[in-house]
């Protein structure tokens, strides 16, 4: 099957260029007022799919999505392009949503998208294309064959990803492996291919050297930051990312001109703005990716998604007031796709968090409680121990109870590949605690819920913040001592000691940090349920003689991690232990 079905007539200019750290014409930059109502293509060739893709992926980061969905939905079953751009914003939407019917409806669109993208691949190919070149030359494969192969490659990465919301059997994360390891293999052999094509050969051929950057940029990250076994897991067995070449070739994509960049930088804000700060060794700033950033929230002022990212940025340099109110701008922004906003709640919840303003705070816990369906779970939690801190009065005004919230919890947990997942069955079993005992500091719910999202890693350029939850451990510490409990006491004690250790270290007091660490460790044998603490006590000491500059005792602190097992929270530390380990033998 021809990839050109017919040719359009005023294809006379290719206008997918997009390079928002130049300045581009008058038409681009206005884009948002240029098109009220988008005609419909009449014909489509490989190059007008790609200006019209383009054009679909403006109108969504300008926030009119539902014109995007309809403008790219047409040609989506006889154009590579566009069933692979459909399916990625059916795809968005199902994650955002959790909607059975939409994660349904993102399975279907992801199927045809396979279907229409093997349609033009080559056909009776019993060989990989880079052997097929070495036999018969390049000119044995067509530039449209090549398209044909990247975007069913990048469909597999979003059925995996579908089939994991979809299908909580081991099965269904096994399916999802198979897929990512072929989307993986056909990335690598179309790089080879592309080693051997000439630049620039076609208007074309950006689109597809950019959308194998992306590909290879995003698999070689993601599978760094994987342990070994996890690996093993995903049968992608025998290939091991290179973190640095991922970063680069991700940087390069989302620098140049195709119509795979949004995704390369979409990609890099989420590594840098949550994948560091929850995995990573120390929270280090990138200037020149926000730099980058800063040149796409330019071209699209508006987009909910970069000024979300924008917000975050804010967040994690400690301007928690800023970050507030680019989060508010970006909820009065929009209204259709209202889940966008509950992302925004709970930043924003975990700011007012971070300053202890409760009553703010409660406000977005309860919205999401409402809205949203991602972890009711959570937001029970989160309201629970807000309650905690709050006045008994305020429970009785917002009609609520701090225990039954609590208790709540468990019957509220979702499952994943057939168990729960990890972070809501740790809260449940702490709703479990806090909703039927007394007895506890009244801040330990929500000391816990800070560390369990890497709040105090966020709060670490806020210095002044970092004491002030230092003054409320300490105020625990006291209370706790007066009042020990027999069955909980070691581990409450021993909670607080771990979260002090922490803010001095942040505070860089770290021989006071040090001991407290080891007083969690000494205590092992004590402790009746919260085992975590001390795996996760060698993993801050860790971190600690590894900003020391002492490697050979962060290493030795962070290998004990590896005695302990069935504990909660215990993947996140693993993958921490990893990606720590591995930093510490490029540097050493």
């Amino acid at each position: 099957m021809s990839l050109v079905l017919s040719k359009r007539e005023h294809d006379k200019k290719d206008v997918t260029s997009f390079t928002p750290w130049k300045e581009e014409n008058d038409k681009e930059d206005k884009f948002e007022d240029a098109h009220e109502i988008i005609p419909a293509a009449a014909t489509m060739t490989l190059i007008s799919s790609l200006e019209e893709c383009t054009t679909g992926l403006y109108l969504f980061l300008n926030n009119r999505f539902s014109d995007a969905i309809n403008l790219i939905f047409p040609w989506s079953k006889n154009s590579i392009y566009h069933a692979l751009v459909y399916g990625i914003l059916m795809v968005v939407k199902a994650i955002l949503t959790f909607d059975p019917q939409d994660i349904e409806i993102g399975m279907t669109a992801v199927k045809e998208a396979l279907k229409t993208c093997n349609n033009f691949r080559r056909k009776g190919r019993m060989t990989s294309f880079s052997r097929l070149v070495s036999k018969q030359g390049i000119k044995a494969v067509k530039e449209e064959e090549l398209h044909a192969e990247v975007c069913y490659a990048e469909c597999l990465i979003l059925k995996s990803a579908v089939t994991l919301i979809q299908d909580d059997s081991i099965l269904g994360f096994l399916k999802s492996g198979i897929n990512i390891g072929l989307s993986y293999q056909i990335y690598k052999d179309c790089q080879q291919i592309l080693t051997q094509i000439p630049t620039n050969q076609s208007k074309t051929s950006r689109h597809l050297v950019g959308g194998v950057k992306f590909g290879l940029g995003a698999f070689n990250l993601m599978l760094s930051l994987m342990p070994p076994k996890t690996l093993k897991l995903l049968n992608v067995v025998g290939y091991y990312g290179d973190k640095e070449i991922g970063l680069t070739l991700l940087r390069e994509s989302a620098s140049e001109s195709h119509i795979n960049n949004v995704l390369s930088i979409l990609t890099l804000l989420f590594y840098y703005n949550y994948i560091c700060v929850a995995f990573g060794v120390e929270m280090g700033h990138n200037s020149s990716i926000e730099n980058l950033f800063l040149m796409y929230l330019q071209k699209f002022p508006k987009c909910i998604i970069l000024k979300f990212f924008h917000a975050r940025f804010s967040m994690l340099k400690g301007k928690f007031e800023n970050a507030q109110l680019t989060l508010e701008e970006c909820i009065v922004i929009q209204n259709e796709w209202k889940q966008l906003n509950h992302l925004c709640y709970w930043e924003l919840m975990g700011c007012h968090i971070f300053q202890q303003n409760w009553k703010q705070a409660y406000r977005y816990a309860d919205q999401l409680f409402h809205d949203s369906k991602w972890s009711k779970a959570m937001y029970s939690y989160s309201k629970a121990m807000l309650l905690a801190l709050l006045p008994s009065g305020f429970a009785k005004s917002v009609n609520e109870d701090m225990n039954s919230l609590f208790l709540n919890v468990d019957s509220l947990r979702i499952r994943f590949l057939g168990t729960s997942v990890p972070i809501e069955k740790f809260v449940a079993e702490k709703g479990q605690r806090y909703g039927s005992t007394t007895g506890w500091f009244t801040a330990q719910p929500i000391l816990e819920f800070i560390y369990a999202w890497s709040g105090f890693r966020v709060m670490s350029k806020r210095l002044h913040l970092i004491s002030c939850w230092l003054s409320i451990i300490d105020k625990g510490h006291d209370l706790l001592r007066e009042n020990p409990s027999k069955e909980y006491g070691t581990d409450d004690i021993s909670l607080l000691n771990l979260l002090k250790g922490l803010c001095l270290k942040h505070l860089g007091k770290y021989s006071m940090a040090e001991q407290y660490f080891n007083y969690v460790i000494q205590k092992q044998k004590l402790l009746k349920y919260d085992h975590y603490l001390v795996p996760y006590a060698y993993y801050e000491l860790g971190i600690l003689h590894y900003l020391k500059g002492d490697y050979d005792s962060a290493i030795k602190n962070l290998e004990s991690i590896k005695n302990y097992k069935d504990y909660s929270m215990e993947a996140r530390l693993q993958f921490r232990a990893h990606i720590a380990l591995e930093q510490i033998a490029k540097e050493k």
